[in-house]
């Protein structure tokens, strides 16, 4: 049986839970916790030596890298709608083009914004505030770049697909992790940003009710953390 090896803070992790579930794949999770560094253990290096989330296990065959990953399973299980992972070259490359824009653009400007503005200080370590003010000016450009070239033909998907992929998916699910932003920095980042909201909804539509179930603990750690910014806020004015 296949198994998925991530942690469901992890974006890539959930993109590839959602996928399997949208299809009916079946597949075993195996849970492994980032914040008990479980990733780093000898046990997990055997699945994948390079000690990152996502990985899987397909009896035997062991694949890292979450796009490669859904690529392979898009191309390995019969009941893969032709959608997600187009077999026509050029839809196909321009689904391709999109996964290898999102690397350095909404993932790496998410990933620094999020850890410096809200994971390092829950984990002891510092804020590197030089990176935050870089992260944050990515993410800024990459989400304008999305609204304006990946969406700015007619339809809910990147492209102007009437129907999700692959690269809809990664990108929704790592602009979830925005969740546990401060209200206010997270409506800056996606206020201007109406098509990208759009999208949103539409990934979560498309692929309810598994997109819900699996964003379940980021939606509840991004409340978590806001009311406490916000009774903070309040205690300050007494």
């Amino acid at each position: 049986m296949l198994k998925v090896y991530g942690d469901i803070f992890s974006q890539p992790t959930r993109a590839i839970l959602i996928f399997c579930k949208a299809n009916g794949l079946e597949h075993e999770f195996v849970s492994v916790r980032i914040d008990k560094l479980a990733h780093v253990k000898p046990e997990f290096a055997e699945i994948n030596p390079l000690k990152k989330l996502p990985a899987i296990d397909d009896d035997g065959f062991k694949l890292p890298e979450s796009h490669a990953i859904m690529r392979y399973l898009a191309a390995t299980r019969a009941g893969v709608e032709d959608h997600w992972y187009p077999k026509e070259p050029h839809e196909r490359a321009q689904i391709d083009a999109v996964l290898d824009w999102h690397h350095l653009n909404i993932r790496k400007g998410s990933m620094e914004t999020v850890f410096n503005a809200f994971l390092a200080a829950n984990r002891g370590l510092t804020p590197d505030l030089h990176i935050l003010k870089k992260g944050r000016q990515t993410l800024k450009n990459a989400l304008r770049d999305l609204e304006k070239v990946w969406l700015r033909d007619p339809g809910p998907f990147v492209l102007g697909r009437s129907e999700p992929s692959i690269a809809d998916l990664s990108i929704v699910c790592e602009l979830m992790q925005l969740e546990v932003l401060d209200a206010k920095e997270r409506e800056g980042f996606l206020n201007p940003c109406p098509r990208v909201r759009a999208l949103m909804a539409a990934v979560e539509k498309a692929t309810s009710p598994y997109f819900t179930e699996v964003h379940t603990m980021i939606r509840k750690l991004g409340k978590v953390a806001q009311a406490k910014r916000e009774e903070q806020a309040a205690g300050s004015k007494l």
